[in-house]
């Protein structure tokens, strides 16, 4: 059996019973579920539909994301997820990089190494030498003046942590970072790359090694091994290139409002909904939310 869930952004819900129901009848599934009225609805189906992406497609342009998924296994017990436009709305490195005056060059470069067309690891090293010779104190003020959370985060952690759930946040961003969204989202454990200082001063170097995606992938089998679980036990959740390989590891890895590269290698994929689609393809209704 096989579970269709849509859904579409809380802040604009647009999903209505007419688009619901006409899936539902073209597919053959069973009665529609709602997890949120005009947010977000399911139905079961005893096959994986052949022409899933090609109406996937006709739902995208409607703003409303679509995904099926096995019925069995749907809730998880573990939490994996990217940091940078995933739990947060920016990219870090590139706030550091606008501090020091080569933001736009930056950005560029972390464009292009989250799409894949650039490796992780080499990229990382020369945007950090750009940060050379910044203050340390700069990277408190971007947390504080820079840094948004990405909508649905705070009910997504709580409410997998509150049902028993573990959360562990993974990010080839940098500790000074992942320690402060961690504590404030609720995750159990927090790892990513340290920025090397000496006299208050970024020396422009990261500590080796990096973590990247192999690092990631290893987060995820080290935490579930630790926990007596299996990968396909987590769910996963990121948007770069780096984050394919513990996405493709996972029970459910979603790609949420990914690169196009990252998209064409997931089998699920959030462009209209926020944090809380995580939810929502596990089967949680709105009211088991938790804050």
């Amino acid at each position: 059996m096989f579970i269709a869930t849509l859904l579409t952004n809380p802040e604009t819900p647009k999903l209505d019973r007419v688009a619901v129901e006409s899936l539902r009848n073209a597919w053959g599934g069973g009665d529609a579920v709602w997890l949120d009225p005009g947010v977000a609805a399911e139905f079961a189906l005893e096959a994986m539909p052949a022409n899933l992406w090609e109406v996937w497609d006709g739902f995208q342009a409607m703003g409303i994301d679509l995904a099926v998924q096995p019925a069995v296994g749907r809730k998880k017990r573990m939490l994996i997820a990217d940091m940078d436009s995933t739990m947060i709305q920016q990219e870090c490195i590139d706030e550091l990089a606008d501090e020091a005056g080569v933001g736009p060059y930056v950005a560029g470069i972390t464009a292009r190494a989250m799409n894949g067309e650039l490796e992780f690891d080499a990229a990382l090293r020369a945007r950090v030498g750009l940060l050379r010779g910044l203050e340390e104190a700069v990277i408190a003020r971007v947390i504080r003046d820079r840094i948004t959370l990405m909508p649905g985060g705070r009910a997504l952690v709580a409410t997998m942590r509150g049902h028993g759930g573990y959360a562990a946040l993974v990010s080839g961003g940098f500790t000074a970072f992942t320690g402060a969204i961690a504590g404030v989202l609720g995750f159990d454990e927090n790892r990513a790359n340290t920025l090397l200082v000496e006299g208050g001063r970024l020396t422009g170097a990261v500590a080796e090694p990096i973590l990247g995606r192999a690092a990631k992938v290893q987060a995820l089998e080290e935490i579930s091994a630790r926990l007596g679980i299996s990968p396909a036990d987590a769910v996963a959740v990121g948007d770069g290139a780096n984050d394919l390989g513990m996405l493709g590891l996972a029970g459910m890895g979603v790609a949420l409002h990914a690169k196009p590269s990252v998209q064409a290698e997931c089998a699920v994929r959030v462009n209209h909904g926020d944090l809380s689609a995580l939810l929502y393809l596990q089967g949680y209704r709105r009211e088991e939310f938790l804050a």
